[in-house]
Parts: structure tokens; sequence; C-alpha cells
């Protein structure tokens, strides 16, 4: 059993527990800057953190008084180990944001559940665990000319896939497989996130702290750096902010943290396309007061 004692965890993945970045190892190097930002916050409130694999072998995750999803970008590839892991570590310390809405929203169903609380959503077709698709028959049913099909739990763009009535056949027989083991989604291509790209706003503690603007690099629908996506800064509207605030306050509980990633759909409303809750990049570093504002939040739950 690991003898690591602190405040507060930091959850990350095996990937990412390393305390220094090679010079050329920009994508680390954020995740380090932001983690330390929030550390330092920390610090100042009296609260000792350790950055931490979720997966570690062997770690008393009684000894902290709470960890705090940050970098578990690995979670949904060990969906499996994950879920087990999260059902005994929630009996072992408080976790931020709560279990329960950590369960709730590994799976993008939660965006039926939203919208069903009045929050504009991209307009989503479920396509569940052992159902048999033919993709141009539900090209035809829903009315989109182009649509986005992507897995339920997911993130990366992992087996998200750009479906026309040209490559509806191919595209089928990559996804059809999958659905022995899981649930996707089909939503229409919005065109709009070619030019303007995705707004995504963070929400912590109840306020709207900041956000950035990704695009996706010429060619491709991708928003994700992953996939050579762009992170620019950006001003969001009146409009934005308000869309981002609500739709944190319908979650049951109310999230600590959380961001609200948001597209014009194609008649030029703005709809949520994401919200994450577990494992959100934050981008502290564009916007260090927000790692104040962060820290306190979690100050406050213990």
């Amino acid at each position: 059993m690991s003898h690591i004692h602190a405040d507060v965890a930091l959850l990350t993945d095996h990937r990412y527990t390393a305390s220094t970045a090679a010079s050329d190892d920009w994508y680390l190097g954020n995740i380090l800057r932001d983690d330390e930002l929030l550390q330092k916050a920390l610090n100042k409130l009296g609260l000792t953190s350790v950055r931490i694999d979720w997966a570690g072998d062997g770690v008393d995750w009684s000894a902290f008084r709470c960890a705090v999803f940050r970098t578990t970008w690995d979670y949904y590839d060990r969906i499996s180990e994950f879920s087990a892991w999260l059902k005994t570590v929630e009996q072992q310390t408080l976790l931020c944001n709560d279990a329960s809405i950590i369960w709730w929203n590994l799976d993008k169903h939660y965006l039926s559940d939203i919208a069903s609380k009045g929050i504009p959503v991209v307009p989503s077709r479920f396509i569940e665990i052992g159902e048999t698709i033919q993709l141009s028959r539900l090209l035809d049913e829903t009315g989109w000319e182009e649509a986005i099909i992507k897995p339920c739990i997911s993130g990366s763009a992992r087996h998200t896939y750009r479906v026309n009535s040209e490559n509806a056949a191919a595209i089928q027989n990559i996804v059809q497989p999958l659905l022995s083991r899981e649930a996707f989604m089909l939503q229409p291509f919005l065109s709009d996130i070619r030019t303007s790209g995705e707004y995504t706003l963070m929400i912590i503690d109840g306020q709207f702290t900041h956000a950035v603007r990704k695009t996706p690099k010429d060619g491709d629908f991708r928003v994700q750096d992953d996939h050579g996506g762009a992170v620019h800064p950006c001003d969001p509207t009146e409009e934005q902010i308000e869309l981002a605030k609500q739709t944190i306050a319908v979650c049951e509980p109310p999230p600590v943290y959380g961001r609200v990633d948001m597209v014009r759909g194609n008649n030029g409303e703005w709809v949520v396309m994401e919200l994450e809750l577990i494992e959100p990049e934050l981008w502290l570093r564009e916007q260090p007061v927000a790692a104040e504002i962060f820290a306190g939040a979690i100050s406050k739950i213990i």
C-alpha cells in the first residue's frame, strides 16, 4: 500500500505523471503548467496536493481528503477498469466532481437529459449496443445530408467519423462490429465548425471564468490538438455565457467545475456540443486567476 499523503490528489494517468517535460514536449508542458497553477493556489490556502495516476498500484485513497479529476485521459480506453476503480474509490474519499455526476457524465446519453431540461443541444440519434444499423437509411430518416458518428463513451475524437451518402457503407463496416460492446451517437454535421470552430467556456464554482475557441486544421473537422486543431483566446458573448451557466445549473448535484463546449447550429443558434465534467482541460494557463477560483472551490467542499 502506498504511503503517499496529501490533502488533495490531482488525478492524472500513467502517461503524464512526470514532474518535468522535455523542451519539445509541449503537450505535457501544458498539463504541468495548469497543475502547477492549481497546486500553488491550493498551497496558498494551506492545502497540500500531489499529482497521481488514478490507476496506480496500491494507492491508499483514504489518505486524501479529496481527489480531483484532472487529466485522466485514458479512462474511455479502460472503461471497465475505470468503472471498477470508481466504485471502490468513491467509498474511500471525497471526489471532485461528485461521483454521481461522474457516472452520469461518462456517457453522452446525458445530452438527452439536459435537452429535456430545456438546454439546446446538437440533435442526437443514439445507436444502442447490439443494434444493427444502416447508416444510409439513418441519414434519410433524419434528413441530415452529412453527419458525425462517435461512441457514447469516448474522448479525443476516438472512432469519430464524418458520414455522408458516399461513405456511409464504409463507415458502417467500421462501426457495426464496435456496436457489439459500445453505443454510438449520430449527429448532424454542423458546417460552422470548419470556420468558427468550437467555443469552450469554463464554469468554476458557479461562475464563468474564461473561454477559448478551438478550430480544426484545414480540411478536417476535429478541433482536438491531437488531430492538429488550434486553440485561440476569445471573449464569448453574454448569450454564450448564459447558455454555459444554464447548462451547468441543470446538473444534479451542481458540479464544482466544468466545461461547456458549444457551436453554432446550422440555423445560426448556439447549441451545446458536450458538457465536460469528468476530466476537462481547463486552460488555466490562459487565465491564472481561474486556478485561484478552482482552489477556493475545492477548499469549500473539503
